[in-house]
């Protein structure tokens, strides 16, 4: 009669052993999972230590260690290919401005000077090409800082009604020269989101520069209260074959003059850093670009 329990005070004995052994090995994990969250949050150099003397854990923590230390290595290896890339473009932009400076001034003394009609016109097609060059330069040196900025020094809360506002109202000598009259629709609701307000200015003056290259004189500019940005005009020389590649690197529509194609590749890059969406349509002969803006992060309360 004894031995029963005997096999039941050993069978409890191991089970508590066990469960005690779980318990070890979870604490052990939670501090691994600790030292992981810490080292990917705040691209920390310290590697994981762990106060467990279980060979089995102690081995796992030395094999995410050496992971760890690899990871850090191509870090490093990252970031200064990124500088130097960085480095080169800043170089290479400027070596490209400064003929190109030299080549414009060459070209307005050639203007004054006495020369055939057929002469004006060939240094005015010089010209132009010249200033799509420099053009191209400076949208080349901005999309390539833009794809290597990590930068997001101003993110805060942001009113996107009055941003659109301002940046019309800093633009609107340029469409009145064009004879564009905008027609602005916001909600009288404010629309906050925390987002980078230089990056979405940029995106808009690029998206009015491409209303003036596209619009046949109209221009609409709409905000829902959910965060839709709409920017709509009638383009009748599109279709809707060229309006899926606006978005491609480089590409350009042939009644686009003195264009390079990147604004709206930077745009976009912009807008998806922020967490938000950029596409384009062709309906009934309107071109309409929508940017949906990141949705705004519901608060938890404890």
């Amino acid at each position: 009669m004894l031995l029963p329990w005997i096999l039941c005070g050993i069978l409890v004995l191991l089970i508590s052993m066990l469960f005690i052994k779980l318990l070890l090995l979870r604490k052990d994990l939670k501090e691994i999972c600790i030292g992981l969250t810490e080292y990917t949050c705040s691209s920390s150099n310290t590697l994981l230590t762990v106060a467990s003397n279980d060979k089995q854990i102690r081995k796992l923590a030395a094999v995410l260690n050496k992971q760890l230390d690899q990871l850090r290595k191509q870090r490093r290896q990252y970031i200064h290919g990124e500088n130097k890339l960085k480095e080169s473009v800043t170089s290479i932009s400027h070596d490209l401005r400064t003929p190109l400076t030299a080549v414009c001034g060459y070209l307005d003394l050639l203007e004054q000077e006495e020369i055939s009609d057929t002469a004006k016109r060939y240094i005015q097609i010089i010209q132009n090409r010249v200033e799509l060059l420099n053009q191209l330069t400076e949208e080349l040196f901005e999309y390539t800082v833009t794809l290597l900025s990590k930068d997001d020094t101003d993110t805060g809360e942001v009113v996107v009604n009055e941003l659109i506002e301002e940046s019309i109202a800093g633009f609107y000598a340029v469409l009145k020269e064009q004879h564009i009259e905008p027609v602005i629709k916001l909600p009288q609701k404010k629309i906050k989101r925390v987002l980078s307000a230089s990056k979405l200015s940029r995106v808009m003056i690029n998206l009015l520069h491409n209303a003036v290259k596209y619009s046949d004189g109209d221009l609409q500019i709409m905000l829902s209260e959910q965060g839709e940005i709409i920017f709509a005009n009638t383009a009748a020389e599109l279709d809707s074959i060229q309006v899926a590649k606006l978005f491609d690197r480089f590409y350009t529509v042939h009644n686009a003059e003195n264009t390079t194609g990147l604004g709206l590749e930077i745009s976009r890059t912009l807008i998806c850093e922020m967490g938000g969406r950029m596409y384009a349509e062709y309906k009934e002969n309107k071109l309409y670009v929508h940017i949906l803006l990141p949705e705004v992060k519901a608060e938890h309360h404890s």
